[in-house]
């Protein structure tokens, strides 16, 4: 099979002997997009995590178990579905007024909307309104979401030498489970002091709008950070300019950049990096997002343990993150994809599996999360090496719409996969369902790394004239 080749500006060639030295400006990129990616992700996985044992307060007491799940699940998946639009616009305007400017405006924008969601009232006050509100609240801080990494990744790793690029990627990318462990940590303690209990318990009533508010505040303290501390990529400025200048001594214009994405030099790419995705994302919503409401609404296991366990998990997840990410700069990320995506469709599937096994026949809760936390390191922690090989993929003029849309657009069809789980629930049972999708995250992963080149060599930064 064919691979795709990279389409490169001149300055992004091979660069073997790059000193493996990060400056002071590449350091403070590296840190802002890592603590910007973990406020992201606390505040996405808020609803799967501080809002699960909380499910009764914007839901009515007539619906059936699998309903309210699916109901939930929705919930989540509006975020997902604004985190494209965010991609699309913000990558759009980082390629054209700058990757701070960008980043800067979106932080504000999905702190804003965390703070709202943390004053919503519940069903019994608004009926169904109250969801509405919560899921277009929850839509508008997806949008703001995609903007923030679509704008503040490209910065840091732009100004990352070579030689350290697949550690410095794999770092970013790891925010996820530290955002997913902080939030834990803020709602675990919750759960202790305000039992969740039916409607009318505290923690269903208000506690748990203490993690969105901290959520808030991590937006400003992210916002803050950024502005002191970070200045615009040295790439991208470089890359306007020559733009620029070639745009008028042709006597034209710049096209504009997700039409330029778009164009028969890019679009190959663009499809191959979205199949990869896409398998990727898949792992995601088979293996972490239907978990909580699978083991507190399916299984009826003790919220406070499920807590604790996927806690336990994505400390896990962390290592598995960094591990990926070095071994991708060292024996090639393309291969570390495809031997990732195989082991997803079969240990991963697998361990699953007799996880779930377990817990539907009242078996040992430690065990079954062992084998969960397997599942989870083996699927999830290609994403150490997905977020810089999508920053690889496209030219620095370009470069934050490619990777938005390709990262954000990807999660469109699997973020749908509470309504997947639901009709596959008609020939097994609900709980098994995300099998299906975990073989089809490592088949999708496998063909699209197969289908791509190794970009590991390559140089980001400006070259010196």
């Amino acid at each position: 099979m064919e691979e795709i080749q990279a389409t490169r500006e001149p300055a992004e060639t091979p660069a073997p002997h790059e000193p493996d030295r990060m400056p002071l400006q590449a350091k403070r990129a590296a840190r802002a997009a890592f603590l910007g990616f973990a406020v992201d992700y606390f505040d996405i996985y808020l609803p799967v995590v501080a809002l699960a044992p909380a499910l009764h307060y914007f839901q009515s007491p007539s619906l059936s178990g699998t309903a309210g799940t699916t109901l939930f699940f929705l919930t989540f998946a509006v975020t997902l579905i604004g985190r494209p639009i965010g991609s699309a616009v913000f990558g759009s305007l980082s390629d054209r007024i700058g990757r701070r400017r960008s980043t800067l405006i979106a932080v504000a924008g999905f702190t804003v909307a965390t703070f709202l969601m943390a004053a919503l009232p519940g069903y019994a006050d608004w009926g169904y309104g109250a969801l509405a509100a919560l899921m277009v609240l929850r839509l508008l801080g997806g949008v703001f979401m995609g903007g923030e990494y679509t704008s503040a990744n490209p910065l840091a790793l732009e100004s990352c030498p070579a030689p350290r690029r697949g550690f410095v990627g794999a770092l970013i990318a790891a925010a996820y489970p530290v955002g997913y462990i902080a939030i834990s940590l803020v709602t675990l303690p919750l759960l202790q002091l305000l039992p969740a209990g039916g409607t009318d318990s505290a923690y269903v009533q208000w506690g748990w709008r203490i993690p969105f508010v901290v959520g808030g505040l991590l937006g400003v303290v992210f916002f803050w950070y950024f502005h002191r501390t970070v200045e615009e990529s040295d790439a991208w400025t470089a890359a306007v300019q020559d733009r620029v200048v070639g745009a008028e001594g042709r006597g034209g214009v710049r096209k504009a950049p997700l039409r330029e994405l778009f164009a028969a030099g890019n679009i190959r790419r663009l499809g191959q990096v979205f199949l990869l995705m896409s398998g990727l994302w898949f792992a995601v919503q088979s293996v972490v997002s239907p978990m909580s409401g699978l083991l507190i609404s399916q299984l009826r296991q003790d919220p406070d343990a499920v807590t604790a366990g996927l806690l336990v998990a994505n400390v896990a997840l962390f290592a598995g993150y960094l591990t990926l990410g070095v071994l991708g700069q060292k024996y090639g990320r393309r291969k570390v994809l495809l031997l990732s995506g195989a082991g997803t469709a079969t240990i991963a599937a697998l361990t699953f599996f007799l996880a779930i096994h377990i817990l539907d026949g009242g078996g040992n809760f430690p065990l079954a999360m062992v084998l969960y936390t397997v599942c989870l390191v083996v699927a999830v922690s290609p994403y150490g090496v997905a977020t810089v090989y999508l920053l690889e993929a496209f030219p620095t003029h370009i470069r934050a719409s490619g990777y938005g849309v390709a990262f954000s657009f990807s999660l469109v069809v699997p973020s749908f996969y509470s309504l997947y789980m639901l009709g596959l629930s008609a020939v097994t049972p609900y709980a098994y369902t995300p099998l299906v999708l975990i073989v089809l995250s490592g088949v999708l992963t496998v063909l699209g790394a197969r289908l791509g080149p190794e970009t590991k060599h390559l140089d980001l930064r400006p070259q010196p004239a």
